[in-house]
């Protein structure tokens, strides 16, 4: 039987047998799709990154900061974005998080600086790779500063001389730009600076933080900084500029933000909202206003944080996300300006900063932020060498150890409790813990578990010691997680004992500090620390775990206990650990509990450095054994 149908598109009568008209149609169908896909847009993107500058330095979001019209003229046309985070609060953790989409716990990429590399989960690249798999030419001018295994699938350059330029005419680009200018190094004047360099800025017209001593110095390094600003600034406008030069706003977004906060003291290196709450502006193409729901010229409260900019990215370029990362989008054709504002979540951690060690978590819902101080004897002015070549850093410390300061600015200098809230919109400077109000109890409580799940969800593994990840789970760290996911979660419990009444508590914490997993102990031990001399009558279970513990770590651990408490001298159990360690990284972690001992408890170590070589394998160590004196 023969059929005949007419086919419009082509005018003509044809005549064809069903298969025929299958195949026709299907060819037809697979044609449209194409077409449809080939008007995927793919407006061209650059990245203007500044180095440790928080938002409370800008005007344009404190009043406490300095005019940047640079980055006001980019808002104009542009969203600024009054609620944007860094994740972490010093570079190659920010930046880690940054490039991979991926919370760093989970993959061991938030430890600054690192001591040794991790590769990206399986199956999944840093984000510029899905870029220019879509066609972009994806540059880097220049800073990487990952913690993390490059592939060469990310950039097509990344060095001083990465440009836009080189692509192919009419291939859409994503260009990184980063600025210096403002990085911490820039606050390293002297002190012939300071008596003979007038700044800029005017000191009296800036404020001192509530939790800085009101002094000249302070006073100076304030204006000293904004100037930095300023001259940031410029430079934004000068990638701007040659944006304009090739004809190219009308098609590319412009971020504009910083890798984190700071850069003043207590700031970078500390997940308070200075050292995390980061400038954002987002200025919007003419041609590319319709790839976001969200009108220029406004301002946006919704929450936003570096493990979401890599989806975002693609969100606006069109290109599917891929499973495996942990963040999510926030701009694009799916994203209302509603949906968006009532974002409120954000998730932070720190670990250890150079030498210096420390584990916090941070969450923050509303104007509510929860801090969870894993090992609050670490208090935050211990000495970490780099941040101590700051003069006004330096001025802090020597006026804490003469007793000149006010019991908010030595709030620095003690030791810390274990868990912290903070009303953010009364207290910006998270001056006030909250936590035993019970007003807030309830708060308090919703936080901490929001906290709690979310460490549990990404599988954190700093509830293992850094030394004991890296030769156990540098390979593939994601993977390992997965793996002992039944153990973090009861680290985490035990760790948490810390948060617990000490009579409810107790009976618990015996019977992990007899464990036989060397977690469990460590974990109990800290939180006998947390308690002090409310858990003296673990004394005898500290000192047998100071004396003969399988894992030299709890040795010190135990020790730094029975010190804190007064009840025994830990010198002998720390320096003893230290020489027998065969682990530099191992070694590290030592080397702050000792400094620890000294510096906040009084005790006095004579290390002999021919014992030491180990430790003098790690450059890290070697500064804290430098600063302890070893020569």
């Amino acid at each position: 039987m023969i059929n005949i149908y007419f086919y419009r598109p082509i005018q003509f009568k044809v005549i064809m047998n069903p298969l025929r008209l299958i195949l026709l149609v299907a060819i037809t169908m697979l044609s449209a799709c194409a077409q449809k896909q080939e008007k995927i847009e793919h407006p061209n993107i650059v990245w203007i990154t500044s180095e440790d500058n928080s938002k409370h330095y800008l005007k344009l979001f404190d009043d406490n900061g300095i005019a940047t019209p640079n980055i006001e003229a980019l808002a104009e046309q542009g969203v600024i974005f009054d609620n944007a985070f860094s994740n972490a609060a010093v570079c190659s953790a920010a930046r880690s998080t940054l490039i991979s989409g991926i919370y760093g716990p989970r993959i061991s990429s938030h430890y600054h600086r690192r001591l040794q590399q991790v590769p990206m989960p399986n199956n999944v690249e840093m984000y510029p790779a899905y870029l220019k798999q879509a066609g972009y030419y994806t540059t880097n001018c220049y800073k990487e500063d990952y913690n993390i295994i490059k592939s060469d699938t990310v950039w097509d350059s990344s060095s001083k001389k990465a440009t836009w330029r080189n692509r192919k005419p009419g291939q859409p680009f994503f260009h990184v730009f980063n600025i210096m200018t403002t990085h911490e190094s820039r606050v390293h004047f002297t002190q012939e600076d300071y008596e003979t360099k007038k700044t800029n800025a005017n000191p009296k017209d800036y404020s001192v933080q509530p939790n800085h001593p009101d002094t000249k110095l302070m006073k100076y390094t304030n204006a000293w900084y904004r100037d930095k600003i300023v001259q940031m600034d410029t430079e934004v406008g000068q990638v701007v500029d040659e944006l304009k030069k090739d004809g190219l706003m009308d098609d590319t977004f412009i971020f504009y933000f910083s890798d984190h906060g700071g850069v003043l003291p207590g700031s970078k290196g500390y997940i308070l909202e200075t050292g995390l709450e980061v400038p954002m502006v987002v200025y919007i193409p003419e041609k590319y206003k319709h790839l976001v729901n969200i009108k220029a010229g406004t301002r946006n409260d919704g929450f936003v944080s570096f493990v979401d900019f890599g989806a975002t990215l693609m969100n606006i370029a069109g290109i599917k996300i891929p499973e495996g990362i942990d963040g999510k989008p926030f701009l694009g054709k799916n994203i209302s300006a509603k949906e968006l504002s009532d974002r409120d979540e954000t998730f932070s951690y720190s670990d250890r900063m150079d030498e210096k060690y420390d584990m916090v978590r941070g969450y923050r819902k509303g104007k509510y932020k929860y801090l969870r101080n894993f090992q609050p004897i670490n208090y935050d002015g211990l000495m970490n060498n780099y941040r101590y070549k700051q003069l006004a850093y330096k001025e802090w410390s020597e006026l804490n150890e003469a007793g000149k300061l006010n019991e908010v600015q030595s709030q620095f200098f003690n030791t810390k409790a274990p868990e912290a809230l903070y009303d953010i919109e009364a207290d910006p400077y998270e001056t006030k813990n909250l936590a035993n109000d019970p007003a807030l109890k309830n708060k308090l409580v919703e936080l901490r578990g929001l906290l709690t799940n979310k460490m549990e969800t990404i599988n954190d593994l700093s509830l293992y010691p850094e030394f004991y990840l890296i030769k156990n789970a540098f390979n593939n760290p994601a993977a390992f997680g997965k793996t002992h996911q039944a153990d973090i979660k009861q680290y985490l419990s035990v760790a948490n004992l810390a948060l617990e009444d000490f009579k409810t508590a107790k009976n618990k914490i015996e019977k992990y500090l007899n464990s036989k997993d060397s977690w469990e102990r460590y974990w109990a031990i800290n939180a006998c620390t947390s308690f002090g001399k409310q858990a003296d009558q673990f004394v005898k279970n500290a000192i047998k775990i100071s004396e003969n513990d399988s894992e030299l770590i709890n040795r010190v651990k135990a020790a730094e206990f029975l010190g804190a408490i007064g009840n025994k001298n830990p010198v002998k159990v720390m320096t003893q650990a230290l020489y027998d360690s065969k682990d530099p990284n191992e070694a590290l972690l030592m080397l702050n509990s000792i400094v620890v001992m000294q510096d906040g408890f009084d005790y006095k170590f004579n290390l002999e450095k021919e014992k030491l070589a180990t430790v003098y394998t790690e450059p890290q160590a070697v500064r804290r054994l430098d600063y302890l004196g070893v020569k």
